[in-house]
C-alpha cells in the first residue's frame, strides 16, 4: 500500500470512529473490519512476463476468397431459432466490413503454432470458401499453408506450413478452470496484431443454440473481429482453448465471449493429421431435455439426464433395447447432467466400440 492510500485509509478509520463514539457505538469494532480489508489487498496479476513468452507461438491468418462477390466475412451467421432472440445474437468472430471490395477478397484472424514443424491450429470458419491461406509468424516471416483438415462441428481446423524449429505453445488443462479464473486473449481484432486483452472466466460447460458437441469456456475477454482461433491462456502461459464465438448486439465485443476447451481441440486436431477428416460415434436416437417437471412424472430426484423420443429402426440404440421413455443418465461412465451432454459424449465414442449405457426407466 503507498503513502496516499495509507493516509486515506487513516483518515476514513478516524472519521468513522468519531461518527460512532457520537453514536454511543464502539469505534474499534468498525476499526478492526476496516483494517482487516486494508491489509488483505492484493496486487493484480502482471501478464508481461506470460505475454512476452506465449506471443511468439501467435499467428495472423490470412484468407483469400475463392469469389470476389461470395458472402464473405462481412457477413455474420444467425441462429436458424428467430424466435429465440438469444440464439439470434450468436454469431462466430468475423473481420469488419472496412471497404467492401477488400472486405469480400480476404478475411483475417489468428491461429497458434501446436508443433516446431509447422503444424497450427484455429477456426474452421475462418477458412470457409478459401483458395489461398497465408500464416504469419511474430517474427515477420510469412508463409502459404496447407488445410490438413476441418471439423465444422467443433469449429477447428489444422494448417500446415513449411518451416521448422518454430516456437510452441504449452498445451493446459481446461477441466482445471473455475469461474474467477484469470485468463487472456492474444490475437488480431480488427487487424490490429498481437492484441492482448484479460478477463476471467464466466462459466464452463456452457451450450450454445445449434452447438451440440463443444461445452465452451464463457468469458469476459474482450473478444473481436479477428481474435477469431487465437489462444486464451491461463496465468501458467499454457493455452487452455481457443476463442471461437461472442455474444454481440453490435458486432463487437459486449463481454460475452465463447471459447472451445483446447483438449477436445486437440482430440479433433488428431483424427484431422491422422485421417484428414472426424468421426464421430452415433447410436441413433432423438432426445429432449428433462425440466423439473418430466423429473417429476418420471420420479426423478432431479432434472437431469436425456429423455429418449425416438428411435431409428435397425439403429445400435434399437437393437440394445432403448426405448422412447427412456432417459439416459450415464454414457460410457460419463454423467449426463443435461441432454445436451448426450450428442458429445456419443460423438466422442468410435463406432465399432460397446460402450456402457446407464438409463431410467
Amino acid at each position: 500500500m503507498n503513502v496516499r492510500r495509507a493516509w486515506l485509509y487513516s483518515a476514513l478509520l478516524a472519521f468513522v470512529a468519531v461518527l460512532l463514539h457520537r453514536a454511543g457505538l464502539d469505534p474499534t469494532l468498525v476499526s478492526a473490519v476496516y483494517g482487516s480489508q486494508a491489509n488483505s489487498t492484493r496486487p493484480l496479476p502482471n501478464f508481461r512476463d506470460l505475454v512476452k513468452q506465449a506471443s511468439v507461438a501467435v499467428v495472423t491468418i490470412k484468407t483469400i476468397k475463392k469469389s470476389a462477390f461470395a458472402n464473405l466475412s462481412a457477413s455474420v451467421r444467425d441462429s436458424p431459432h428467430d424466435e429465440d432472440e438469444l440464439a439470434e445474437l450468436f454469431r462466430r468472430i468475423l473481420p469488419p466490413e472496412g471497404n467492401r471490395r477488400d472486405a469480400q477478397q480476404s478475411a483475417f484472424g489468428s491461429g497458434f503454432v501446436v508443433s516446431t514443424d509447422g503444424l497450427v491450429l484455429t477456426d474452421s470458419h475462418l477458412l470457409d470458401d478459401a483458395s489461398e491461406i497465408w500464416v504469419r509468424l511474430k517474427d515477420g516471416r510469412s508463409f502459404k499453408a496447407k488445410l490438413l483438415g476441418k471439423d465444422a462441428l467443433t469449429d477447428v481446423a489444422l494448417l500446415k506450413i513449411d518451416a521448422v524449429g518454430l516456437p510452441t505453445v504449452t498445451i493446459g488443462d481446461p477441466n482445471k478452470l473455475e469461474a474467477g479464473d484469470w485468463v487472456l486473449a492474444i490475437g488480431s481484432p480488427f487487424g490490429f496484431d498481437y492484441s492482448v486483452t484479460q478477463g476471467i472466466v464466466s462459466a464452463t460447460g456452457r451450450a450454445l443454440p445449434n452447438e451440440y458437441y463443444v461445452p465452451f469456456i464463457q468469458t469476459d475477454v474482450s473478444i473481436n473481429p479477428g481474435n477469431s482461433g487465437g489462444p486464451l491462456f491461463n496465468l501458467a502461459g499454457e493455452v487452455v482453448a481457443i476463442n471461437s464465438q461472442i455474444y454481440t448486439r453490435s458486432g463487437g465485443y459486449m463481454g460475452l465471449s465463447f471459447a472451445i476447451p483446447i483438449d477436445l481441440a486437440m482430440g479433433i486436431k488428431e483424427q484431422l493429421l491422422t485421417r484428414g477428416k472426424v468421426v464421430r460415434g452415433r447410436i441413433g436416437v432423438s432426445h429432449q431435455v428433462v425440466d423439473e417437471a418430466i423429473a417429476q412424472v418420471f420420479r426423478l430426484e432431479s432434472p437431469m439426464g436425456a429423455l429418449i423420443t425416438e428411435v431409428e429402426p435397425n439403429g445400435p440404440a434399437k437393437k440394445s433395447g432403448i426405448i422412447p421413455g427412456d432417459i439416459i443418465l450415464k454414457f460410457g461412465g460419463a454423467t449426463v447432467t443435461a441432454s445436451h451432454d448426450l450428442p458429445r459424449f456419443v460423438a466422442n465414442a468410435q463406432p465399432g466400440t460397446v460402450t456402457a449405457i446407464e438409463l431410467w426407466r
